[in-house]
């Protein structure tokens, strides 16, 4: 690192450079990158360009195509995720996928395709063939307001760790989901207007437990509709306050005796900062309030403190640390919940070791309390991996994952603890 580099990072972490006044630092920022939005000064580990390991792709006229293949042989000394008797097994997962990206000097379009083809040695009943297809496109109307819009549709299987699941379940449940959603942003001089509408549909299929009796899942469909506006003001090149409003609409197909209706709607109301501190320290801390009320007075209404936040620190060119934390209302798959209060904290870091070496570790709990029955769930998960790229064409990466869970109340989930390991090999072109 030259003298100048570390001089500007001790001033933005310790006032050691009183060379460099932080005012000065704004000005040069908005020297180098005119959109008074853009956190760009760093760049974080993950999302740093490797050119000379990077694809090229197949070019179809303004199109390029990325054909990619990711091989994972996989451990689990828990397969279904139980307390008590945990069985391991290995599963081959083969993961196919192309994507195809414009090549345009304005506007952008991608599409890509998808899948998860399981196989495991043992226990048949966890193979699974997951895939899904989907895209997004941008239009450049002006230079500064743009409009987007998105859709996909996903066929898959339900992590037998998911706490929504059906623990009874022979086989892991089965569901559809398509979702949708369409963005405008417009920038006029220090303010940011952006507004989105989403759409998802969620189908659930009919599970049998052991002795063949039929697990329903139809009182988990759903269409979930939610509309958001977001206004930010840059105070500086480097600092913008926004407030964000997002009001939302579940509607449920069905009903049982067991889960009543549990259509509801509900609002979260944030507000906050997004800041970019030199090359040192950038994110968005938002925190307000969320609300969730449902037509059926057999559950309560859910409400409370709601946040959404994200930090990313520099402390060196080749190590990116995350902190992240959010409160929110999630649905519920549990038979008499309308649905739980989510709290989660994680913190990552990745580093690059050479090059072409990544390393990974990373570190998660929530905290889930459900509403209309008596339990809450703690888990924690941590992993630790690592990337080696051999070439362009060419990736191997290994990684480790223990997750840990704790069910307490009188309808408690279940507790468990699932360690696994994975072997992965990536072919692209």
């Amino acid at each position: 690192m030259n003298a100048a580099k570390a001089c500007f990072i001790l001033a933005v972490a310790a006032s050691a450079c009183p060379t460099t006044s932080f005012g000065q630092a704004l000005d040069s920022a908005q020297a180098r990158t005119p959109d008074l939005f853009a956190r760009d000064r760093s760049v974080a580990v993950l999302e740093r360009p490797h050119p000379e390991y990077e694809a090229l792709g197949t070019s179809i006229g303004a199109f390029a195509v990325f054909p990619r293949l990711q091989l994972d042989n996989e451990n689990s000394d828990n397969v279904f995720a139980v307390e008590n008797g945990p069985v391991s097994d290995w599963a081959f997962h083969a993961r196919p996928s192309a994507t195809l990206n414009s090549n345009w000097s304005r506007h952008q379009l991608t599409a890509y395709v998808r899948g998860d083809f399981i196989r495991n040695e043992k226990y048949h009943t966890e193979n699974a063939n997951n895939w899904s297809i989907g895209g997004t496109g941008r239009i450049d109307v002006l230079r500064e307001f743009n409009i987007a819009a998105g859709a996909d549709y996903i066929k898959a299987i339900e992590p037998r760790t998911s706490s929504n699941t059906a623990v009874s379940a022979r086989e892991p449940i089965r569901y559809d989901q398509a979702q949708a959603y369409a963005s405008a942003t417009r920038i006029v001089g220090r303010t940011k207007l952006m507004t989105r509408a989403d759409i998802q549909s969620y189908d659930y299929k009919d599970g049998f437990d052991l002795n063949g009796v039929v697990i329903d899942q139809d009182a988990r469909d759903r269409v979930n509709t939610s509309l958001q506006g977001r206004v930010d003001y840059a105070v500086s090149p480097a600092t913008a306050l926004f407030v964000a409003a997002t009001g939302n609409k579940r509607n449920y197909d069905t009903s049982t005796v067991a889960t009543p209706s549990r259509d509801s709607k509900g609002y979260e109301l944030l507000t906050g900062v997004n800041f970019e501190l030199g090359a040192v320290v950038r994110g968005e801390v938002a925190v307000g309030y969320i609300s969730q009320s449902f037509d059926n007075a057999v559950y309560g209404d859910i409400h409370g403190f709601g946040s959404r936040t994200q930090v990313e620190w520099f402390p060196t060119e080749l190590t990116t640390v995350t902190a992240t934390a959010s409160r929110g209302i999630e649905d519920a798959g549990v038979a008499g919940a309308g649905g739980f209060l989510s709290t989660d904290f994680g913190l990552s870091v990745d580093h690059e070791l050479l090059r072409n070496v990544i390393l990974s570790a990373s570190v998660k709990h929530a905290n889930d309390e459900y509403n209309g029955i008596d339990r809450e769930d703690n888990r924690t998960q941590f992993g630790l991996g690592g990337n080696y790229l051999v070439n362009r064409n060419i990736g191997l990466a290994v990684r480790y994952y223990r997750t840990k869970q704790s069910s307490d109340g009188a309808a408690s989930g279940p507790s468990y603890t699932v360690n696994r390991v994975v072997l992965s090999l990536t072919t692209q072109l």
